[in-house]
């Protein structure tokens, strides 16, 4: 489990774990939304394991809890085990959206792992019978498996330009689900319909988890190396022009798209999306300071939560050998030591192909400071298109005010004009 908020696609996460009077993990899970529905979070506290409790306080539990505003209904629970630990999902209705409490349980009965997230939406709606495009599965094929994607065809006589989508951090599947939103999903059916195919694929993080576990990795095996064979795999299929092949790449997997250019020769250009220019190390601790101080001062509890994280990327930006569990997100020294070589504004300006960047006003994740950044980078580069949309927050969805995590749980599309810039760009190089 990771600590507070995976800045990637995840609502709420809180990790860690104690002593339970129960005799299964549903009803370890039902009491322990019990104490917090009626404000006691000290006995709720109680049910956490030693590490659970060093992490998440009492008070700072409670915090959480009264962010997710009023209750109304709890679902039925689910549950999962796996190396004597169990997962109950509990569906959640709260005022302001659904959001599934996965709660980790382990042999004893503690509480030894808490996440709210958005709740899984329903399966996505196939495409309508008069559109402009079909879909089909499409495999990537990498060294340990294939990874299962999705195909979007225009209809017609192609060849035709095709665009590969690169997901932001976490284990992300084809659509970039987070909540009820797919803006993969939405993006890749907006391009098709214009004439661009589209390749959307699990993240291996996603499909395969079980490659990671225990091991040092890094972006490349993450990301990178997979978006490349994503990029041959679709070169080589029917319909598709090689010579118009196009990275799409968002949040993280924008920053990493000029990596991914650099690391193969079938790259036309690139689709920056809200696309970070800083360190990731340096966007953790901002982006959870916004959050945490959304709801007014911050609490002594969630400043000592905040110092930690700041010693955790203190470690992580050092040369000590550090276990994953002592840093930020549990994630290994050498996945954060090799983000912090990157530069990817550097990568970006190094390379010949033409680049559009996307930004929207309203992201909290990666903010306006970033965006300047790229700017100034990349100004005087006359391949490079910038366009920005101030309504926009980080999943490229319209709204009002300050942007806040809440809104990833009510259901939206990405922007058409967004969609419609792309598809644009695309066809004048095409």
């Amino acid at each position: 489990m990771r600590t507070l908020a995976r800045w990637g696609s995840t609502l709420l996460m809180l990790c860690a774990s104690t002593l339970a009077h129960a005799t299964s993990p549903e009803q370890t899970a039902s009491a322990l939304l019990d104490h917090l529905q009626a404000d006691r979070t000290t006995t709720a506290e109680a049910m956490f394991t030693p590490e659970m409790a060093k992490a998440v306080p009492a008070a700072q539990l409670r915090t959480l809890w009264q962010s997710l505003g009023e209750l109304r209904e709890r679902g039925t629970p689910r549950t999962t085990t796996h190396e004597g630990m169990t997962l109950v999902v509990v569906p959640l209705t709260f005022a302001k959206g659904a959001l599934d409490a996965q709660i980790v349980v382990d042999a004893q009965q503690r509480v030894a792992g808490l996440m709210f997230k958005p709740a899984a939406a329903p399966a996505a709606p196939a495409p309508p019978a008069d559109a402009p495009y079909r879909e089909s599965s499409f495999e990537v094929p990498t060294p340990t498996g294939a990874l299962p994607g999705t195909l979007a065809m225009p209809t017609g006589r192609g060849p035709f330009p095709a665009v590969v989508l690169v997901h932001g951090s976490g284990p992300q599947d084809r659509d970039e689900t987070v909540g009820p939103n797919r803006p993969f999903l939405d993006v890749a059916r907006g391009l098709a319909a214009q004439g661009i195919a589209v390749l959307r694929y699990d993240k291996r993080t996603k499909v395969r988890p079980q490659e990671f576990a225990g091991r040092d990795f890094t972006m490349d095996d993450e990301t990178t190396d997979d978006a490349v064979a994503a990029i041959i795999a679709l070169a080589g299929a029917p319909g598709i022009d090689p010579a118009h092949l196009y990275v799409m790449g968002h949040s993280q997997g924008g920053m990493l798209a000029p990596r991914i250019a650099q690391q193969s020769d079938k790259v036309a250009g690139l689709i920056l999306w809200s696309a970070p220019a800083r360190s990731l190390l340096t966007l953790l601790p901002e982006q959870n300071r916004y959050l945490l101080g959304l709801r007014g001062q911050i609490s002594a509890e969630e400043q000592a939560f905040l110092d930690t994280l700041d010693a955790q990327i203190a470690a992580a930006r050092g040369t000590a050998d550090v276990p994953a569990k002592d840093l930020p997100l549990g994630l290994p020294a050498a996945y954060w030591r090799a983000f912090e070589e990157v530069d990817p504004v550097a990568d970006a300006r190094a390379l010949k192909q033409p680049i559009l960047l996307l930004q929207g006003g309203r992201d909290i994740q990666v903010i306006d400071t970033d965006w300047q950044l790229w700017k100034r980078g990349l100004s005087r580069q006359r391949s490079v298109t910038f366009r920005d949309y101030p309504s926009l927050n980080h999943l490229g969805m319209a709204g009002q005010g300050p942007g806040t995590l809440e809104e990833y749980a009510s259901p939206g599309h990405v922007l058409p004009q967004l969609i419609d810039d792309v598809a644009r760009w695309i066809k004048e190089r095409s």
